[in-house]
């Protein structure tokens, strides 16, 4: 009888290397390989790589290393690398870590479970790294690890040349999916009981281009309004120089669209956006919040910012400092400067002193702070909807407390008292305190909502779902409060 060889994903980066993740997770179930009940103790472990800070290459060797000893004591064990690192660094990462079996890039996740057969009966180090895009990895199987939540790409790649970012080197030109079957995918996730689903691209709102359809993204949001049981949807990441007054219509028009924002500022200079090759301006891009906040007055937006790019003087840094002063932030991504090999950024003059950047971080760091804690303030006493997660609250055995989303995207602490509430279950809460980086809600639930999801939470075996999940209206969402389990 053969005995099914077990495995562990580790995913560092941005919500694009978690959806692959769930693809490299189910080709490797499809094609006969369990899911370890630890890390330590997976016959193969696969790490997808991010690339986009410094330290990331620091990150993989460092676990690598520290795996080399568990490996020689397990014959047998195997090691996969794969992801933007992995694309970039290639063979190198096999020379500098030889135990390493398999070396695979962004554009051909599909091939992983054939090379770590190939490399377990050559008994050598496979490496195989594809130029562009072979397979889209929605159209793979996946293991999701949410019941309750999805992520759905519907594109991948990147036209823009930001001189500080490495990803369209890594992940390639945009290659856009067809409508079709990226509305086929959330119904199917909404069939089997999804409540949310983030649409994912490197640059959304340019979705349509490869097939000259400029407001391609609007009507995609519009038409996830009409799919039965899809109650939240998400996306991430807009460029404000696609972003147009389509889409905040849809989003304002589009009930099951939330409103929530992630928009990356990097930097409120007009020399500095210059010098990255940021296609706008700061008053253009202070626009668009004054256009989003006029169609959607509740809307959280947030951003991503650098500080300390090569060049940066403090009248630029002040710049910024006044744009994030302006655009009320719910709250923001902040990042040092992180010098890239192979981006243009690495080679220009004037890169700055790490302490004064530390400096200037840490002056940004406490203004984005004041403005989320107050902003946070303000919704106390509010009633808020919020979707049940797992794992976002990491002190709630602590303080007998829940988390979840509100759908603004806010992280929402509450108390649950006696009431038996699930992941993927949906509460109404009364807002007590606001904290700069979370709601809290210590007064009794004001209402809950058993779903399907909730159920398949807290089923035995739940969790692995191979390929697109069967099609249909899903069921009726029960209507009693306790769910039908016990504490």
């Amino acid at each position: 009888m053969k005995v099914s060889r077990s495995y562990t994903v580790r995913t560092y980066g941005c919500q694009m290397n978690v959806h692959d993740s769930e693809r490299m997770a189910g080709l490797l179930e499809e094609a006969g390989y369990i899911r370890s009940a630890t890390d330590d103790a997976a016959d193969v472990v696969v790490f997808n790589t991010c690339a986009v800070r410094e330290n990331a290459d620091n990150r993989l060797y460092g676990n690598l290393s520290h795996l080399a000893p568990v490996k020689r004591e397990r014959p047998g064990m195997q090691i996969a690398v794969g992801g933007c690192l992995a694309q970039k660094d290639r063979a190198e990462i096999v020379r500098r870590a030889p135990w390493v079996d398999v070396v695979f890039g962004t554009h051909n996740v599909h091939a992983l479970p054939v090379l770590l057969e190939r490399a377990r009966h050559n008994e050598a180090a496979q490496v195989e790294i594809a130029e562009s895009l072979e397979v889209f990895p929605s159209t793979l199987p996946a293991r999701r690890e949410s019941t309750y939540a999805g992520w759905v790409s519907i594109s991948v790649g990147c036209n823009n040349t930001c001189t500080f970012c490495i990803v369209p080197a890594l992940r390639g030109t945009e290659k856009d999916r067809r409508p079709g079957d990226v509305l086929a995918e959330v119904r199917a996730l909404a069939a089997d009981g999804v409540l949310e689903v983030t649409l994912l691209g490197q640059n959304v709102n340019a979705y349509g281009v490869e097939f000259g359809d400029r407001q391609a993204f609007a009507k995609l949001l519009r038409a996830c309004g009409s799919i039965d049981g899809l109650e939240r949807v998400r996306f991430t990441s807009p460029h404000p120089r696609d972003f147009t007054s389509d889409v905040i219509a849809a989003m304002a028009e589009t009930p099951n669209v939330c409103p929530q924002l992630h928009m990356p500022l990097q930097s409120g200079s007009d020399d500095v956006l210059r010098r990255m090759r940021r296609s706008y301006r700061s008053s253009r891009y202070l626009s668009i919040i004054d256009e989003v906040r006029a169609s959607l007055p509740d809307a959280a937006i947030t951003t991503d910012i650098i500080v300390g790019f090569p060049g940066e003087t403090e009248e630029d840094f002040q710049a910024t400092l006044d744009v994030v002063a302006a655009a009320r932030f719910a709250s923001a991504f902040t990042f040092q400067y992180s010098k890239r090999p192979g981006t243009p950024a690495a080679s220009l003059p004037d890169q700055l002193p790490k302490a004064v950047v530390q400096e200037r971080y840490m002056r940004l760091v406490a203004l984005q702070e004041e403005i989320s804690w107050s902003a946070n303030r303000a919704l106390e006493g509010r009633v808020v909807e919020v979707l049940v997660a797992a794992g976002e609250g990491k002190k709630d055995s602590a303080t007998h407390r829940l988390s979840g989303r509100a759908r603004d995207g806010r992280l929402v602490h509450f108390t649950p008292g006696t009431t038996t509430v699930r992941p993927g279950d949906v509460v109404e809460v009364e807002i007590s305190y606001g904290a700069p980086h979370h709601l809290v809600s210590d007064a009794a639930l004001l209402s809950h909502r058993c779903t399907r999801a909730g159920d398949a939470s807290v089923a035995p075996g739940r969790g692995t779902g191979l390929g697109l999940p069967g099609f249909g209206a899903p069921a009726p969402l029960p209507a009693t409060s306790g769910c039908g389990v016990t504490s």
